[in-house]
């Protein structure tokens, strides 16, 4: 957010909920926080969710600053801005009456007004409401969007790529590996779609490893994992992530019905259970229903759960059928699994404080989470422990974050020059002609 002049930036509270270290990416310039933002991250402070947390980051943080200075009149911060509580009841004069006076929002902008009018800098509110933003601009105030942990979509890092080269680079692909072409800058494990500028038939899938600089074709599958085959190029890319162990953070990125999840359960057994590389199969997803909630559910935690978890065991089953049917012969249930010790279903409310080594985890519906929740599961990994995120930015429950700000995509962006990642975005469809008519038409 660097500026060649000096700004104020109104901060709302759903960017302090969003990113509890907000107050200190505005560097040189100066932060307003409305006393009301203050009384609305009282109400949160005692949710036990990653949203009460960071209501209760921000207020420590603010008390440790109340320490340096008086926040009623700015504190210095080290990028040469100041972090102010704004204490005034500021009158609400926007020339909008149908405007609520009780509704905090309106608050916010009454002092972004206030400020306006009574300082020379330009006046900024900061929203990731973007309601909040039409009511700003309506009311003459300039508003944007929280964009520090942003990520254009249009831009985001797909993990693959194509190249048109000559027949003989082709056949040196599979000789002796390929060296990329220097107008292309690949990232570690991308892949690439080779094509023969002669022949456009004829083609090759490759995988660049950054130890050498080489692009190698991928690895052909002796058995599809647990009976489930890849169904096109994307899924092939996928499982060849899946089921290197060197490759420690996999991001997949796709529509509903693309194969995210059920690819990324099938490479975790094989690895789990026939190779015994890792010594449970962790599979969790964030607690976030779709629509209205139906409230407190009866039974144990187990049964509780078992709503938010079944998209995880119908696709546990559908392995199973399939591995039964690739074997001829009986195979563990989703229950054997559990009780075997191989499997664990748990939700991500229980991860925080966890140490958790030598576990293939798999964190589904990713894109309900943070860039902060992200981390905190990542910080969470032991020794020998690799972790899959799956989701879909374009299936988003979680009114904190959106497509460009959920923490999958910030993930996948921010990793992808790291030789321990790896990335697929899938595009294509292959639970059934309906679910892919569906998802495109509708």
């Amino acid at each position: 957010m660097a500026a060649s002049s000096k700004k104020i930036f109104v901060l709302d509270t759903n960017v302090l909920l969003h990113d509890p270290n907000a107050i200190f990416h505005f560097q040189e310039h100066d932060v307003v926080i409305p006393i009301v933002v203050i009384e609305e991250i009282d109400h949160f402070k005692k949710d036990q969710t990653e949203i009460g947390r960071n209501a209760r980051t921000v207020s420590r943080q603010l008390d440790h600053l109340r320490e340096k200075g008086s926040l009623s009149l700015g504190v210095k911060m080290e990028g040469g801005g100041t972090v102010k509580v704004d204490v005034a009841m500021h009158p609400l004069d926007l020339g909008i009456p149908s405007l609520d006076k009780h509704h905090a929002d309106n608050h916010i902008l009454a002092c972004a007004q206030s400020l306006l009018k009574s300082r020379k800098e330009k006046v900024v509110l900061v929203t990731k409401d973007s309601n909040l933003r039409i009511k700003a601009d309506a009311a003459g105030l300039l508003a944007e969007d929280y964009t520090t942990d942003m990520v254009e979509m249009e831009e985001l890092y797909s993990g693959t790529c194509t190249m048109d080269v000559d027949g003989a680079q082709i056949d040196q692909l599979f000789d002796k590996g390929m060296t990329p072409p220097p107008d292309h800058r690949l990232n570690p494990n991308q892949f690439v779609t080779l094509q023969d500028r002669a022949n456009p038939s004829h083609t090759a899938l490759g995988r660049y490893y950054q130890s050498d600089g080489l692009i190698r074709p991928i690895k052909r599958l002796e058995q599809p994992p647990w009976g489930i085959k890849p169904r096109n190029r994307e899924q092939q890319f996928a499982l060849e992530l899946l089921l290197d162990d060197s490759v420690q953070v996999v991001t997949l990125l796709g529509k509903a019905g693309t194969g995210k999840t059920l690819l990324a359960i099938a490479a975790g057994l094989v690895q789990v259970v026939d190779d015994e590389r890792y010594h449970k199969l962790l599979v969790s997803r964030p607690v976030m229903p779709m629509g209205r909630d139906l409230g407190y559910l009866p039974g144990d935690v187990d049964e509780k759960l078992r709503p938010y978890m079944q998209p995880i065991y119908d696709n546990l089953d559908f392995i199973v059928t399939a591995n039964m049917d690739m074997r001829r012969r009986s195979t563990l249930t989703a229950g054997q699994l559990e009780e075997g010790g191989y499997l664990s279903i748990e939700p991500l409310t229980y991860i925080r404080g966890r140490s958790i080594p030598e576990q293939y985890m798999i964190v589904d519906e990713a894109q309900n989470l943070t860039p902060h929740e992200v981390k905190t599961i990542l910080t969470r990994a032991g020794e020998g422990t690799k972790v899959v995120f799956t989701g879909d930015p374009g299936q988003i429950d979680n009114p904190y974050v959106d497509a460009s700000t959920n923490g999958l995509s910030f993930l996948a962006e921010h990793f992808k020059r790291q030789d321990v990642s790896g990335h697929v975005t899938l595009t294509k469809g292959e639970r059934s002609k309906l679910a892919e008519l569906a998802s495109n038409l509708l």
